[in-house]
């Protein structure tokens, strides 16, 4: 496989590796939650809670729901379907690199009998 991912780049999984993100995708993974439930589970500053969801916002890997004077903050699947996708294309090469690397060294038992 070779080519450009639709949806993949290095901005989303940028977003991804920062530590206190990546704890937010977590946390998201079991449902809805508000910036408040987020900052108090992580015991970061509510601030600090809303420019990570910010960024996760803005790489489209959440998104926000106003409910009444609440915002809910829900992973979106998407993005994940797309780093599910690009992970499993290197599976699938190095898979293949492996069976020719087998098929290789078959020919050269083959040659030595």
């Amino acid at each position: 496989m070779s080519g450009k991912i639709p949806g993949m780049n290095a901005s989303m999984l940028g977003a991804l590796a920062e530590p206190n993100r990546m704890a937010i995708v977590e946390l998201l993974r079991n449902g809805s939650l508000t910036v408040g439930e987020i900052a108090n589970r992580l015991e970061l500053s509510q601030p600090h809670a809303s420019k990570h969801l910010k960024v996760l916002s803005d790489n489209g890997i959440v998104e926000v729901k106003p409910e009444a004077n609440r915002r809910y903050y829900k992973l979106r699947s998407e993005p994940f379907r797309v780093i599910e996708y690009w992970a499993t294309s290197f599976q699938k090469d190095m898979e293949r690199r492996l069976d020719n690397l087998d098929d290789y060294v078959q020919e050269l038992q083959n040659k030595k009998q």
